[in-house]
């Protein structure tokens, strides 16, 4: 469990903030209340009444405060209820293409039009269902969409760039998320599919001017945990293979999704008729198939 929420009245309320008044730490959320820090978790007061445990060692802080949690269950139920933030994106694992990265809110109120739609995990759908229920979602739910193509990729991505593959996609999902918080929501739990460790993305996203306050989960699979994160991975896997169409059609060559050997045969094509410039205007130049599709060429 790493989300417990529960509803106060006011004199439960003004008991918690004394509670934890040594514990409190800023939130620029104008709809919470008082933000506090205790054992490792998170604990959010909204001017609700509505309380956000949020973090580690839930179930333990709440019981220690004073609060009986729901069982598993229930709890996912629960987190099932919460106005969430989801971030995901698409593109980071093919040679070919950009880097397509969106945040979506998404409320409960929301939950019966994206089940209808079928809305699951991108990975879990054809890219023609894609095609056909991605542009319902952009107009339909909040979101903010960034993408780098290929050459603006490579601009800033390797080797004495400012960039590594993962700090792009810190900042990235840290700028999606700012610019949806800056449309003045108020999230109850902000979730990032995780690409890389905790520790690695803090020490990342240190270096991002546009920073904000409310605490972030990264959680593995999570496309498939929270529709927030399965709207973003859908608009995002359209975005990434609009790009890859378009490129092709450039190119003059079908490109491939992914980095496997089809991959490496298909840039070696490239470089046999328009050189590097070509794999830079449509390809990661740092991955090892760029190595391999030059060794094709001997």
């Amino acid at each position: 469990m790493n989300t417990f929420v529960l509803q106060l009245d006011e004199k439960a309320v003004q008991n918690l903030i004394e509670k934890l008044s040594n514990y409190r730490i800023q939130n620029s959320n104008t709809y919470v209340r008082f933000a506090a820090k205790f054992k490792g978790t998170v604990i959010l007061i909204y001017t609700s009444g509505k309380v956000v445990f949020q973090g580690k060692n839930v179930p333990e802080t709440a019981q220690e405060l004073g609060f009986v949690t729901d069982t598993p269950d229930s709890n996912e139920q629960n987190s099932k209820n919460l106005a969430s933030i989801g971030s995901d994106e698409v593109g980071n694992g093919s040679y070919f293409g950009g880097l397509a990265v969106v945040a979506s809110f998404v409320q409960p109120s929301d939950y019966a039009f994206l089940k209808k739609l079928g809305v699951d995990d991108s990975k879990n759908l054809t890219d023609a269902k894609i095609r056909q229920i991605a542009p319902l979602l952009e107009a339909k739910i909040l979101h903010k969409a960034l993408f780098l193509t290929p050459q603006k990729y490579n601009q800033v991505v390797g080797p004495k760039r400012m960039h590594n593959a993962v700090s792009v996609k810190v900042a990235m999902h840290n700028q999606a998320i700012f610019l949806l918080l800056q449309e003045g929501i108020s999230p109850d739990k902000i979730i990032i599919d995780a690409f890389t460790s905790a520790n690695n993305y803090q020490k990342y996203v240190k270096d991002e001017a546009n920073r904000f306050t409310n605490p972030i989960s990264l959680e593995e699979k999570a496309e498939g945990k929270y529709l927030a994160v399965a709207v973003s991975s859908i608009i995002a896997r359209k975005l990434f293979l609009d790009n890859l169409a378009a490129l092709s059609q450039e190119i003059g060559l079908k490109l491939p999704s992914g980095a496997g050997a089809q991959s490496d045969r298909t840039a070696s094509q490239i470089l046999k008729t328009y050189g590097e410039d070509g794999l830079r205007h449509t390809a990661k130049l740092h991955f090892k198939n760029t190595e391999k599709a030059y060794q094709l060429l001997k």
